[in-house]
């Protein structure tokens, strides 16, 4: 199986920076993705981005795309979720997930098999 575990969250004001972080271990595939979540309460899981571990696509949700970045550090296996220009509506728990298969990077839960316990990111107006 493969672990999950995320960092780097906290309160920020509206128009700051946060940068997350994942650390994967365990058992890993050449074709894996690794994606982000978060969720607010009372709201569903929103697809955030993600990344294929092999190659470096990435791709965004309309809401991230042009203020958060995702990268990679292979040597450490860990993915980072750099978050600029954060809005109030960016208060959620931020998940990383690691999706063993699939030729595209998901945008839905279920297509992810493993999950982190989550980093709180809270944006203050």
């Amino acid at each position: 199986q493969v672990q999950l575990v995320e960092s780097g969250g906290g309160l920020v004001q509206a128009g700051g920076s946060l940068r997350l972080s994942c650390v994967a271990s365990g058992r890993t595939f050449n074709s894996y993705i690794l994606g982000w979540f978060r969720q607010a309460p009372g709201k569903e899981r929103e697809f955030v981005g993600g990344i294929r571990w092999s190659t470096g696509e990435t791709y965004y949700a309309d809401s991230a795309k042009g203020r958060f970045t995702i990268s990679r550090d292979n040597a450490k296996i860990t993915t980072y979720l750099q978050m600029n220009r954060l809005k109030p509506e960016d208060t959620a728990v931020y998940h990383c997930a690691f999706a063993s298969n699939g030729m595209r990077i998901g945008v839905r839960s279920r297509e992810y098999d493993y999950w982190g316990q989550g980093t709180q990111v809270t944006v203050s107006s």
